[in-house]
This record gives C-alpha cells, structure tokens and sequence, in this order.
C-alpha cells in the first residue's frame, strides 16, 4: 500500500513511519510549513530528512502557509478579537492535516494518510486512544468523516511510554525521542497575547463588572482574559476570589463572579459535526480537551445542537469546542460552544 505520512520531525511521527515501513508498505513522509515563526522549521526539517533517509523513504515539504493562514491562523485573531475562546488545532487539523495534506498525498496516488495522533478507528468513527494520557479524539472531532476512510493512526493502540523505550534502541530515534515535544499551538511562542499584540493593541484598561452589573474594578484589556480565569484584574475590597464569567468585547469589559457563577448545565454549539445521524442522542461530553466526559441530552437544532448535562460543568467557554463520545469511547459528533 501506498501510503503518506504526515512527519513533524517529532517521536510520534517518525515512529509511526518506521512502524509503516516495517509492515512493508511504500512511505511518502511529508512536512508541512504551516507558518513563518522564526527558528521553527529548520531543525524540523532536518530531522524528517534523516529520518527518511534512515528509513529509506522519499520525504517531501509541502507549503501550506496561505490556506494555514486563511482557516487557521486568522480565525483565531479574530475569535480572540470577539471575545471567545478558539480551538485552532481542531480548525487545523480539519483543514489542513486531513483536508489539504490528504488532498496532495491523493494527488501522489496515496492509498491512504498516516499521522502521529493518538487515536483509533472503529466502525468508521474516531475513538479515544489506548493511551489515555495522549489520547487525542477531541482534537480530530471537527474532520469531515468521510475522510476516515483514508486514514491511518499507528498509534492508536500503543502507549508513549512503550513508544520511547522501542525509539531508545534506535540512535537516530532516540536523539528525537529525547528532545523537547512541541507545544499544542504550533505559532504560539509563549502566549497567545503575543500573536494578539501583532494585530491589535491589547492594552486598553476597562471596567470590571459583577453579573448584576455594577462597576467593581477594572482590568488591562479584554483579551488578556479567558472565561475561567481568576487573577490578572483588580477588584475593589474584594476578599473572596473572581472568576471571569462573560467577556464584553464590544464594551472592553469583564463580567466576574465566584465559582459558581462558572457553572451551567445548558449550552448550544454551532457548525454541528456529525459522524452518526441521529436527531437526539444521549452522549458522554467533553467541554475541554482535558475535561472529563459529563453524560447529556444532544438534541439537533439548526446548524447546532442544543446540549443539557445531567450535572453542571464549570467554565464552558464559548468558542471552544463540545465533543459527544458513545459508551464505547467513540466520537459522534462535535460543535463550537456559542
């Protein structure tokens, strides 16, 4: 078979091709240039090369910089500009990993594409990874499912920590296996304000409000907070802590309350994602990548869903995105918290 994989330069793609070439099928490692952070994709490269060059396989660079920045990039400035919360690995690897990558290794008469994730296939769904701790079905929930059936994940059965002890036996894999895995968001140097400050001026003092409205403080400018976020603004003779519960962009305001404030067991999603078509289903939740599932009623509404938990989750952030899982771990759908 004939097969493309996605390599970063990283463990988890490196091994997963020599996993590939080992079961004999012909390889086509692929690295995509995403962005422009300096310093970020010479030392990437380089090791892809040799990577493939110990494995004996064609490499190639694929330049996605202009559709990177047109469905990745720039939506999250601009969902940071709203006041909401993005999720660009979702949008990234919708867009680019499993929708323009998978559109070249097809133009290459790839039979399928192969990435470093940590996920399986079931019954043509995503379902969460044998390594719990590096699952990553949520990051994948917003595909297009047809484009399951191109797809293969080597390590969806494995864990890491096996992955690292069967890399530490071969020298060039081991240097990989070594170093320092990359960050979630590939263009984020340190935090996001960063990439905000190259497009807007992020430090406009505002006002603090309580969720009944009254002026209680004031804050450094409205992207600096998340829903959930608890320090960073001054509250007038406050004792108790303040969580961030609303963002006002259009008014550079803040609304905060306490910790109960954040709770809620009713929201709605946008751009419903479904890989099984039902009109109301009961699912286990996810708010949050590293939140647990919370059992639900998912009822379709027009271009969304309409969701009630059957108990209340804490800082559900708008803009991020809702994932539904079966009882037997496997994706059903997802959508963006409005």
């Amino acid at each position: 078979m004939k097969i493309m994989m996605a390599m970063s330069g990283g463990i988890d793609s490196s091994y997963s091709a020599k996993l590939l070439k080992d079961c004999g099928h012909e390889v086509i490692g692929c690295y995509m240039l995403l962005h422009n952070k300096p310093g970020y994709h010479e030392e990437n490269i380089q090791k892809v090369k040799e990577v493939g060059k110990f494995l004996d396989i064609q490499t190639e660079i694929l330049d996605l910089q202009d559709v990177f920045k047109k469905e990745v990039y720039n939506p999250f400035v601009q969902i940071y500009k709203d006041g909401k919360t993005p999720n660009p690995c979702a949008l990234c690897n919708k867009q680019i990993k499993l929708g323009s990558l998978l559109e070249y290794a097809q133009s290459l008469g790839c039979d399928k594409l192969a990435t470093g994730h940590y996920v399986r296939i079931e019954d043509n769904l995503l379902k969460v990874a044998k390594d719990l701790s590096k699952d990553q079905s949520y990051f994948l929930a917003n595909i297009d499912p047809k484009a399951l059936k191109y797809m293969l994940f080597p390590l969806g059965n494995m864990f890491k920590k096996d992955i690292k002890e069967e890399a530490s036996k071969i020298e060039i894999l081991n240097n990989i296996a070594t170093s320092k895995e990359s960050s979630e968001i590939c263009f984020v140097e340190k935090t996001y304000i960063d990439v905000l400050k190259e497009h807007f001026n992020t430090e406009i003092p505002g006002i603090v409000k309580d969720k009944f409205g009254n002026k209680i403080g004031t804050h450094k400018g409205y992207m600096h907070y998340t829903i959930g976020k608890r320090s960073g603004f001054r509250i007038d003779g406050a004792h108790d802590p303040h969580y961030v519960i609303k963002i006002d962009s259009k008014n550079n305001e803040i609304i905060v309350g306490n910790k109960e404030d954040l709770s809620q067991n009713k929201f709605e999603t946008t751009n419903f994602n479904a890989f099984v078509n039902l009109k109301e289903f009961t699912a286990g939740v996810k708010i949050r990548y590293r939140s647990p599932k919370i059992n639900g009623n998912v009822k379709m509404a027009q271009n969304g869903a309409m969701i009630e938990l059957d108990e209340p989750a804490y800082g559900i952030a708008s803009g991020q995105l809702a994932v539904f899982y079966d009882d037997k771990d496997r994706v059903l759908g997802s959508g963006f918290i409005k």
